[in-house]
């Protein structure tokens, strides 16, 4: 082996030596900033006011699933998604009332809630993958007939009903 390959050799290994000690830094600085970054943050935001919603915990310690009265109304034209959803929820303990369908046609699915239930709607929009955006106060403009006794409503829209499911079925002896 020539001198000037013996070189070429040793350069490439250095290289890619340095590479990897450049990767492995770089991975401890963004670890080391996530870790320590957010204790930077600097409190002079509170002039700026912001309405938004945070996830809450999704331990069961914090709401008792089996009381809250959910009621989920389908808002398209998919059948049996109501009973779907309903279903689901029912089986993560929820007490699900009979679903029904809505009084107009909902753009997207909206989760509906009286003032003291907030954390627990949040909670059902996570269980069911919609995002917090989606969740809101329960108002007598909510698409859904007699609501009185309920804490969340569940609408329906095309972006949950949509995504398919099996549908119900009666089996047969």
């Amino acid at each position: 082996m020539s001198p000037l390959h013996a070189y070429r050799q040793t350069s490439w290994a250095r290289r890619i030596g340095i590479a990897i000690v450049c990767l492995g830094a770089l991975a401890i600085a963004g670890f080391v900033g996530s870790v320590v970054g957010p204790h930077f943050k600097t409190a002079s935001t509170s002039s700026t006011t912001t309405t938004s919603l945070h996830p809450v915990s999704t331990t069961t310690s914090t709401v008792a699933h089996s009381s809250v009265k959910i009621l989920v109304a389908n808002g398209t034209q998919e059948p049996n998604a109501g009973a779907h959803f309903a279903q689901q929820l029912q089986q993560q303990g929820w007490s699900v009332s009979v679903p029904q369908n809505t009084t107009s046609a909902a753009s997207m699915t909206t989760i509906y809630y009286i003032p003291s239930q907030q954390p627990a709607a949040a909670l059902v929009a996570s269980e069911l993958g919609v995002p917090i955006t989606a969740v809101q106060l329960l108002t007598a403009a909510t698409p859904v007939a007699n609501v009185a006794g309920l804490d969340i409503v569940v609408v329906l829209g095309p972006d949950l009903a949509g995504n398919g499911f099996p549908a119900t079925t009666v089996p047969t002896t």
